[in-house]
């Protein structure tokens, strides 16, 4: 066989893997369910919908109507963990996408595109280490996409804290600002989290974190404050992984073994869950996936058996 035709049959299989990467595999949406016993005994179960990196563009419409769609899971509560808007001109297409959710109890923080456009990325330093923000790049509609979320109802945990309650459990959150950006404020958190505990003298059944980007130091924050669990994600799931190995980066100093899925996470001797989600979109300048799907993930909430302590 000559080099010609090594070369030939090597560029079509590189092109082969790109058009399933680029049409297949990134619209071949599907729905991760995972349960966690983390309330107290005898509570009621919650389905938890986590929603993240949507990168919406106006003109997905398949996009848009799968996530529509998820709205027929009937979700207890919709965990946001960022990065929703993928286009300049995408707040429309967000609520278009949202709005089946409309009155479900929900909780919210952003990621970096919800402030900023999308990007042509360096594929070579993304493997190495994490992605730089160019802050000069346009500035999204933030506002607009917080008005969605106000008008939902949704609570803004951007270094903030909040409570729900959610069949009958109170469920205190505690969220941040962008990691990736460096908008964390885990002190602000922390005195957040105690402000709102102490605001009602009814038992906690439950302390959810929330965060974009999973660094490693906003998880070891969380888990030290006592967070049964922490919704992230960011990570793509590595986006273009290897097969029966996984992902080759986390874009941040995440440990690649937890790009996605759901795992513990320990800290000061304390563990708390961690449900990190390759989210649904990619951005418009890397419109691929390879070996990760694009997911949304409903996680149930479950009591814990008897005798737990």
């Amino acid at each position: 066989m000559s080099v010609a035709h090594v070369v030939g049959g090597l560029v079509a299989a590189g092109a082969g893997v790109f058009a399933y990467a680029s049409v297949i595999e990134r619209n071949a949406f599907a729905v991760r369910e995972e349960s966690v016993e983390v309330l107290p005994h005898g509570a009621e179960p919650i389905r938890v919908l986590h929603l993240s990196d949507l990168h919406l563009a106006p003109w997905q419409k398949r996009k848009i109507s799968w996530i529509r769609s998820l709205a027929d899971a009937k979700p207890d509560l919709i965990v946001a963990t960022g990065d929703f808007l993928g286009h300049k001109d995408a707040v429309p297409a967000v609520r278009d996408a949202l709005s089946p959710f409309n009155g479900i109890p929900g909780v919210f923080v952003h990621g970096s595109n919800d402030y900023f456009g999308p990007h042509l990325p360096n594929p070579l330093t993304y493997l190495w280490r994490p992605s730089e923000i160019d802050t000069s790049r346009d500035q999204l509609d933030t506002a607009g996409l917080e008005a969605i979320y106000a008008g939902f109802g949704w609570v803004n945990l951007n270094n903030s804290a909040g409570e729900l309650t959610v069949n009958g459990s109170r469920l205190v959150f505690a969220g941040t600002d962008d990691p990736h950006l460096g908008r964390d404020r885990l002190a602000e958190v922390t005195t957040a989290v105690e402000t709102v505990i102490e605001s009602n003298t009814a038992a906690v059944d439950g302390l959810i974190g929330v965060t974009h980007a999973p660094y490693r130091r906003v998880l070891d924050s969380l888990t030290n404050r006592g967070a049964d669990i922490v919704f992230a994600g960011h990570t793509h799931g590595g986006q273009v992984c290897v097969p029966f190995l996984g992902a080759l980066t986390t874009n941040s100093d995440l440990p690649i073994a937890y790009a996605r899925g759901l795992s513990t996470w320990s800290h000061a001797n304390r563990t708390a869950h961690l449900n990190v989600s390759a989210g649904i979109g990619t951005s418009i300048f890397a419109p691929v996936r390879f070996a990760c799907p694009p997911e949304a993930v409903l996680v149930t909430l479950l009591p814990r058996p008897i005798g737990y302590s």
